[in-house]
C-alpha cells in the first residue's frame, strides 16, 4: 500500500509539473465549462450525439450537429449551428418505425461570462441557446419546435492545471407544433450536472460526470412527465494548440416515467447516451 501510495504521489507530481493551460469549455463530456474564448478567435466545433435503447425494439439515433463559434466582444461568444439526425427505430412502442436521414434543427449557442475563474475562486457563465427544430428528437416525426435553453455554468480548479470540476442548470420551455396532425404540445426541461476530470497527462483528461434530469408537460414545469438519472466517463485531448476531441457516455441508472412500472424511464429518456466532439481554433 505505502508502495501504491508513493506511486500515486510521483506520479501526480510528474504530472503536475507537466500539466498545461486548458480552457474548461469541453473538458467534462454532456457538461459544460465557463470558459469562453479570447476576443477575435474563431472555432469550428463537430458533435455527435448517440441515443440508444429504449422499453422494447430496436432503438437508436445519431445526431450531427456542426457550428462555427465567434467572439465578437470580451466574456461573449455566439454560434450559428445547424444539425442533421439519423433514425433508426423498429418496434418501439409509441413511435413509428422509422429509418431516415432529416434535417434536424437550427440554433444559436451563445455565453456570457459573468466571473472568470483565473481571477476569482470559480468561474460563471451564462448562456442562451434559441432553437428551431423539424423533427422529434425522440421518434423522428415532423415537427415545427421552438424553444431556448437557459443555462447556468459554473466550474473550479480543484488542484491547479490538474483536477477540474463543473456544475450545471438547464431549463428548456419547448412549444411542439405536429406537421401532421396540427396539434399542439408545451413541453419543458430541467436538469442539473455535475463533473470532475484530471489531467493524466499532458493535454490529457478523464473523469465522471452525472446529470439528472427531469421532463415536464406545460412551459412552466407543471406536470411532471418522468426523470432520469445518468452517471459515466468522460475523456478529453488536446493534439494540439489548434485541434482538441472530448467523449462520453453516459448510461441511465435510475429513473421513473409518470404512471409507468419500472426502475428506469425509457419513456422520455434513452438507456444510453454517447458523445463525440472536435473542435478547430482559427
Amino acid at each position: 500500500m505505502l508502495r501504491l501510495a508513493l506511486f500515486l504521489l510521483f506520479a501526480t507530481a510528474t504530472t503536475l509539473a507537466k500539466a498545461v493551460e486548458l480552457e474548461t469549455t469541453h473538458l467534462f463530456g454532456f457538461t459544460l465549462g465557463s470558459d469562453v474564448n479570447a476576443v477575435g478567435e474563431k472555432e469550428t466545433e463537430s458533435e455527435t450525439v448517440g441515443r440508444f435503447g429504449k422499453t422494447a425494439g430496436a432503438y437508436g439515433v445519431l445526431s450531427e450537429a456542426l457550428g462555427i463559434k465567434f467572439i465578437p466582444l470580451q466574456d461573449f461568444s455566439v454560434e450559428p449551428i445547424i444539425s442533421g439526425a439519423r433514425f433508426d427505430v423498429s418496434g418501439v412502442p409509441g413511435s413509428d418505425d422509422r429509418r431516415q436521414l432529416a434535417h434536424e434543427a437550427a440554433s444559436l449557442e451563445t455565453r456570457y461570462r459573468l466571473i472568470n475563474r483565473e481571477k476569482a475562486a470559480f468561474g460563471l457563465t451564462v448562456g442562451f441557446d434559441p432553437h428551431w427544430v423539424r423533427v422529434d428528437g425522440s421518434g423522428g416525426a415532423p415537427v415545427d419546435r421552438y424553444g431556448a435553453a437557459l443555462l447556468l455554468i459554473a466550474d473550479k480548479e480543484l488542484v491547479e492545471k490538474l483536477i477540474f470540476a463543473a456544475f450545471n442548470f438547464i431549463y428548456e420551455p419547448n412549444d411542439t407544433r405536429s406537421r401532421i396532425t396540427g396539434d399542439w404540445q408545451r413541453t419543458s426541461d430541467l436538469s442539473v450536472a455535475t463533473a470532475v476530470t484530471m489531467q493524466i497527462r499532458p493535454g490529457v483528461l478523464i473523469g465522471g460526470e452525472a446529470r439528472y434530469m427531469r421532463s415536464f408537460d406545460g412551459l412552466g414545469l407543471d406536470r411532471l412527465s418522468g426523470n432520469a438519472l445518468f452517471v459515466g466517463p468522460t475523456f478529453y485531448a488536446r493534439f494540439s494548440e489548434k485541434i482538441w476531441m472530448s467523449a462520453a457516455w453516459s448510461t441511465q441508472v435510475a429513473g421513473h416515467a409518470h404512471n409507468k412500472i419500472g426502475a428506469l424511464d425509457l419513456i422520455n429518456f434513452e438507456r444510453d447516451q454517447a458523445l463525440l466532439r472536435f473542435g478547430y481554433n482559427f
